[in-house]
């Protein structure tokens, strides 16, 4: 990520924790994320024209959107989680696609990925379950790693997170 050029480590945890903020906001399903030179495009399922009435009605109808986040957007969001988040408890994790699943499993693969260092992140969701390929750099050259997470290694990720966490101030995690 350009904007975390010269920084000590790559913060795809952080990244992918304000991303996944959003896009729960947006109630946004089976995502697609794909790491371009200037952010991202997320791509996914929303639901529009929801509204009372009959209950065929109700539902509204499933559309594809497509987002684009640029680095200063990125930048903007991870400041204002922050603000959010203050020195409050960190929130309890959550399942499925309910309120605050994807700032919960986005956060915890991306501290995964931190620890992978890639260079380019393509990643897609269906359903709870995550297929990531990373671009990763060495010696020998460049070459594509591909990772599956499913519904419940993700569950279990962020039911272990609080322990990796660092202490605040108050000595609590």
């Amino acid at each position: 990520m350009r904007i975390y050029d010269g920084s000590p480590r790559q913060d795809f945890e952080e990244v992918f924790r304000s991303i996944g903020v959003f896009l729960d906001a947006r109630g946004m399903r089976d995502i697609l994320l794909l790491e371009v030179p200037d952010g991202f495009v997320v791509q996914g399922l929303v639901a529009v024209g929801a509204a009372s009435g009959t209950w065929s009605d109700s539902v509204g109808t499933v559309s594809k959107e497509t987002l684009s986040f640029l680095d200063d957007d990125i930048a903007k969001f991870m400041e204002e989680a922050a603000a959010r988040r203050g020195d409050g408890p960190a929130p309890a994790p959550v399942e499925g696609n309910a309120a605050g699943a994807y700032e919960h499993a986005l956060r915890v693969i991306g501290r995964w990925m931190d620890e992978q260092r890639p260079k380019d992140v393509f990643l897609f969701e269906q359903d709870g379950a995550y297929v990531i390929r990373l671009l990763l750099a060495g010696q020998a050259g460049s070459h594509h790693q591909i990772a599956e997470f499913t519904r419940d290694d993700v569950i279990d990720l962020v039911t272990q997170a609080p322990k990796f966490r660092a202490p605040n101030i108050t000595g609590k995690a």
